[in-house]
């Protein structure tokens, strides 16, 4: 799945990316109604957010280079 991940593909999903952050150890929290499709990953004091996609289900291109950037600068994955 990391591995998969960081080749960073154009058919990425969103469930790949909820198990990847669970992975290391986050947890999803969605905010309601008025958060929209925002999400957020949560780790202790780590917090990612993200835009759920629809009506599809991969992850755009910009949002999964963001997740992967963020995971290299916090130290997740090299």
């Amino acid at each position: 799945m990391i591995e998969r991940f960081k080749r960073q593909p154009k058919n990425f999903t969103w469930e790949e990316l909820v198990r990847l952050f669970g992975i290391f150890g986050f947890t999803v929290e969605e905010r309601g109604k008025i958060s929209g499709s925002r999400v957020r990953f949560k780790n202790n004091n780590y917090v990612f957010y993200a835009h759920k996609p629809h009506p599809s289900n991969v992850i755009k291109e910009s949002a999964l280079n963001g997740a992967l950037n963020y995971l290299k600068n916090n130290g997740f994955i090299d």
